[in-house]
């Protein structure tokens, strides 16, 4: 949208053009400001124009009734995009998983899931980050699971949203990757599947319901 600083250069403008008798602007002025419709073009050169008209012709023609309604139209523009660009926008999400060993709990993932390594951090490695497209889990190293991993609870680690989910379980089956359970519908409308890696962790698979 223009600055305001746009406008008052475009007032002055029109000022200069009615000051040096330039005839389209005298259309403009009798269109737009009620006072000069009744006058002829050459009247209107002939008459007294001043910046304050200029500058309320300038926000007609933006569709404001007058200067001051413009000056107050735009700062409220501008202060909605301020506010919306203040806005915090929550990007994704990087699930923290628990693992004894980093090194084969990304071999794991690699091997059986089709994810990539990102980092390791740590010698030896206590920290790292995998990825498989849109996906990231974070690995962090403890000596103990803080889970059991024979749970009888379904404590998930992680939700991945998948878009075509029935390929990718079969592309898991294929690898022998360890259900926890298989795809199925859910009553709420997802579909989903659950993986259980080697530390207990439970990733879900899951489209959106509906």
């Amino acid at each position: 949208m223009p600055t305001l600083e746009h406008h008052k250069k475009q007032a002055k403008l029109y000022l200069k053009w009615h000051r040096e008798r330039y005839y389209p602007v005298a259309a403009v002025i009798g269109w737009l400001l009620p006072r000069f419709h009744h006058l002829s073009d050459s009247q209107i050169l002939d008459h007294g124009f001043k910046l304050a008209d200029a500058q309320e012709l300038v926000a007609r023609k933006s569709g404001f009734e007058s200067w001051q309604a413009l000056k107050e139209g735009l700062q409220t523009v501008t202060d909605h995009a301020a506010t919306d660009a203040a806005k915090p926008h929550l990007a994704f999400a990087e699930p923290q998983l628990f693992v004894c060993d980093i090194a084969a709990a990304c071999n794991f993932y690699r091997q059986k899931l089709g994810f990539e390594t990102r980092f390791t951090y740590g010698e030896p490695p206590f920290y790292a980050q995998i990825i498989r497209d849109g996906a990231r889990l974070n690995l962090r190293h403890v000596d103990k699971p803080p889970l059991a991993a024979n749970s009888a609870d379904d404590l998930l680690a992680a939700t991945i949203v998948v878009d075509n989910i029935k390929a990718l379980f079969l592309e898991y089956q294929a690898a022998t990757a360890p259900f926890h359970q298989t795809l199925r519908t859910e009553p709420w409308g997802a579909r989903t599947f659950i993986v259980k890696d080697p530390d207990g962790n439970l990733i879900c698979f899951a489209t959106s319901a509906g």
